[in-house]
């Protein structure tokens, strides 16, 4: 069944590295496409209505969620001198680089339709570009880290610099870009644009030369001829996995909730907590701590508790964290607006509540690779590409479901649009931060529940490992699954 050359020698740091900055670009991509940013830019510099917005994000993350298994499932099925991986993650390289300059020069000139087509193609072309990239760079992962505690060492790599490519973009547009030319500049946008097009080329392709030599370890699929039949059954086991089943229910609700938070968390820093573009600035790095100390802690934490009961312990506690300045500050429980206090508060539950969830992260991107063994058991055939294409679907999808809920809100509450800050009446602020609450904690709630069904544990996955190597020397195929 898997066919590679040569045993495998221990990964090296200076592949973890070069492993990791591929979660760096991912990272750029993700903090600059993600509602904190784009929903403000589109609504608030560019001009569109909120609505628009909130759709807008919508339909492009339905068509690159449409878009990802394609990719996934190419690459699980792709031969080259370069690998299954690495062919995708070179060409992305240039498409994202191009179409993420042009996405934040937008031409002075266009109105209404025009525009929005113009603004709903361009960050089309900059989520699929970056997804012919993410999905077979994160797909290397089970390969590169067979061992059950080992892949979420390599997991911690990829997310602590994610989180610091995230982090880094976001601190350059507000304590610089934003700081010098104001929160609705063209220019401020247009100079982030060219910027992080040029650090996600160099992130790629390091990322990608970086891992090349691993391809002769990794595997190789057999040349076969299989039926569009044999083909979507395939695909039907490898998703009809109970472990993956659960992992997507919760990212469609935790997508949700997500991509709501982020969609709101300019209005809200800005005309809730009244804070300017150098104190939103200092919130990053705070998120780029966060993920230093959550990727030490993640593997030996996973590896003494078990990595589903940690995640469900994690995520509880980074939600209960991260609402509760809002919700003492509808209680009248807070400092007065205007206190330092307020700023140090929001720093310290910014830095715990990321460490809390990034390690959570972590472990379900671990938890992941983990079902890849598990459906190859059944189906004959590994699907990396397609497990982690399909695990980034659905959470894709409703983020674009929690961008167009934002958009929702604001237009519910009737924020203004253009508003400068500290004109945007606290009555207002008052009425989207109860609207807000209740909803997220909802969607939390149940995003946690539905992770109980998740079954994969350290001595199911040793057992799929052995399983793979009997069948691996029985010459097994898709075409003869296990029984």
């Amino acid at each position: 069944m898997a066919n590679t050359a040569q045993a495998a020698p221990p990964l090296g740091t200076a592949t973890k590295i070069s492993y990791g900055l591929g979660g760096a670009a991912a990272g750029v991509g993700f903090a600059s496409l993600s509602g904190t940013v784009l929903q403000y830019y589109l609504n608030q510099v560019v001009g569109l209505p909120a609505i628009v917005v909130g759709t807008t994000i919508l339909v492009s993350l339905i068509i690159d969620a449409l878009v990802d298994p394609l990719v996934g499932q190419w690459s699980d099925n792709f031969q080259s001198r370069l690998g299954r991986r690495h062919p995708f993650m070179y060409v992305a390289a240039f498409l994202a680089a191009v179409s993420f300059f042009g996405l934040w020069h937008a031409p002075r000139g266009l109105t209404g339709f025009p525009l929005l087509a113009f603004m709903l193609t361009l960050v089309v072309a900059v989520r699929i570009s970056v997804s012919i990239f993410d999905v077979p760079q994160a797909a290397l992962a089970p390969e590169l880290a067979p061992d059950y505690d080992r892949r979420t060492v390599l997991a911690s790599f990829r997310f602590c610099f994610f989180v610091f490519g995230s982090a880094g973009m976001l601190y350059l547009l507000n304590a610089v870009f934003l700081r010098k030319y104001g929160m609705l500049s063209h220019t401020a946008y247009g100079q982030f644009g060219a910027v992080g097009a040029v650090t996600i080329f160099v992130l790629m392709m390091v990322s990608g030369l970086g891992t090349q030599s691993r391809v002769r370890y990794l595997h190789s699929p057999p040349k076969r001829k299989v039926t569009l039949a044999q083909t979507f059954r395939e695909i039907g086991a490898t998703l009809g996995n109970p472990s993956l089943l659960a992992i997507l229910a919760s990212g469609v609700l935790g997508g949700a909730a997500s991509g709501m938070q982020t969609g709101l968390d300019f209005y809200f820093y800005l005309h809730l907590w009244r804070l300017v573009p150098a104190q939103l600035a200092l919130l990053l790095p705070a998120a780029s701590l966060a993920s230093v100390v959550a990727a030490l802690i993640a593997p030996s934490l996973s590896k003494r508790l078990g990595k589903k009961g940690t995640m469900i312990s994690l995520f509880s506690a980074s939600s209960i964290v991260g609402l509760a300045p809002m919700t003492l500050k509808l209680f009248g429980l807070m400092p007065p607006d205007g206190s330092p206090w307020i700023f140090i508060i929001l720093l310290s539950v910014a830095v715990v509540a990321s460490i809390l969830a990034i390690m959570g992260f972590i472990i379900i991107t671990s938890m992941v690779a983990d079902v890849v063994e598990d459906t190859a058991v059944k189906t004959g055939v590994r699907s990396e590409g397609l497990l982690f294409a399909t695990n980034g679907l659905v959470p894709k999808f409703t983020t674009g479901i929690g961008a167009f809920l934002a958009g929702v809100l604001i237009s519910v509450v009737r924020f203004p649009a253009h508003a400068a800050q500290g004109t945007v009446p606290a009555a207002l602020m008052r009425h989207l931060v109860v609207l807000y609450l209740p909803t997220y904690a909802t969607l939390v709630f149940l995003s946690i529940a539905v992770l109980m069904f998740y079954r994969i544990n350290r001595n199911t996955h040793e057992h799929n490992l052995e399983r793979l190597q009997e069948m691996a020397a029985l010459g097994m195929t898709s075409d003869q699954p296990a029984e």
